[in-house]
């Protein structure tokens, strides 16, 4: 079975977008892989001090990841961007989501991203 690993940024735009990603990578018959690091992430973004519209969506954004079923990861310590990295290299066959343009360059694995602001693809 494929796998998809996803990150902060990633999961962060695709409910603000308003995109379902569970049902949509559910669709396309792969695994979904979100290290706890990206949850830590996402809880530090919900309880930040940023844009209400922003801690609005990361507190959705941790509801559904509470309501399905995926499998965490641990990536170990250190920042979170590197061990993507690392995993990435150590797992050729996993496709990495994510929207980080910097992220995309150091990866050399296939990588899932939103096209046009509601579907999303495999490059």
């Amino acid at each position: 079975m494929k796998k998809t690993l996803l990150d902060t940024n990633f999961i962060l735009t695709c409910v603000k977008q308003k995109i379902d990603f569970f049902e949509e990578i559910k669709l396309m018959g792969i695994q979904i892989l979100i290290p706890k690091e990206v949850i830590r992430e996402i809880k530090k973004v919900a309880s930040s001090k940023q844009k209400q519209e922003v801690r609005i969506n990361a507190k959705l954004a941790l509801k559904i990841l509470e309501k399905n079923k995926y499998k965490k990861i641990d990536l170990g310590k250190g920042r979170v961007d590197k061990k993507i990295i690392l995993y990435a290299k150590q797992n050729s066959e996993v496709i990495v989501a994510t929207l980080d343009k910097g992220l995309q360059k150091k990866i050399q694995n296939r990588k899932m991203i939103i096209r046009g602001k509601m579907k999303l693809e495999i490059i």
